[in-house]
């Protein structure tokens, strides 16, 4: 161990494994909160995690990874009831907005550190049916360039990778017909993670990373 916590969320789902283990092999020590233990939707709950995360002297937290999201298919926007958009941001915006919120002071403690968000290709590239979805993940880059002017003075650097469709068990049961030979290995977006929280990257601030 190299004396670094870095706070994963999503660590079980279809991208998270991947990106553990990148970073345990970086030296970190990585804490990943389950469902069954943290509401990431609850500020309370996601306070109170980052500081246990961060309470370890010999190792403090100097890296937040947000991998929480999700996706759901809808209609056209004006066949999208505003809870199903609004559940949308709740899923995909609120977790990364309160985790980064409550790592912000421990970086900045630390004397610096990184946050990494994780967006989509449908921000940029947006399709029919998922309204809610590709708003959470545009406003996501939105809120990762905010907090990269915001905290550069304090040694805090804030990037967000933006992947494709990933090739998880998840979108396979979902897209049954689909070549997911196309799709992104969730190995490649970790190690680009992975970069992006280590010393090597420590000039690279505000950027939208596609993999």
């Amino acid at each position: 161990m190299t004396g670094r916590t870095v706070f994963l969320t999503g660590g079980s789902g279809g991208l998270g494994p991947a990106v553990s283990a990148a970073l345990t092999a970086g030296g970190w020590r990585v804490v990943a909160p389950t469902r069954s233990e943290t509401d990431l939707t609850d500020e309370t709950a996601v306070t109170a995690a980052v500081a246990t995360a961060a309470a370890d002297p010999a190792a403090p937290l100097r890296a937040a990874v947000n991998l929480v999201g999700g996706f759901a298919m809808g209609g056209l926007v004006h066949e999208t009831p505003v809870a199903d958009f609004e559940a949308m941001l709740r899923l995909n915006l609120r977790p990364t907005y309160l985790v980064t919120a409550a790592a912000l002071p421990h970086l900045t403690a630390a004397g610096g550190g990184a946050v990494v968000c994780v967006s989509s290709r449908a921000a940029l590239h947006p399709f029919a049916g998922a309204a809610g979805y590709v708003t959470a993940k545009a406003a996501l880059l939105a809120f990762a360039d905010a907090v990269a002017v915001e905290y550069r003075a304090s040694g805090v650097r804030c990037n967000t990778v933006v992947p494709g469709t990933i090739d998880t068990p998840a979108n396979r049961a979902a897209q049954p017909g689909a070549d997911p030979s196309r799709w992104t290995d969730p190995a490649r977006i970790a190690d680009v993670i992975a970069f992006l929280v280590s010393d090597a990257a420590t000039s690279v601030t505000g950027a939208r990373v596609p993999v």
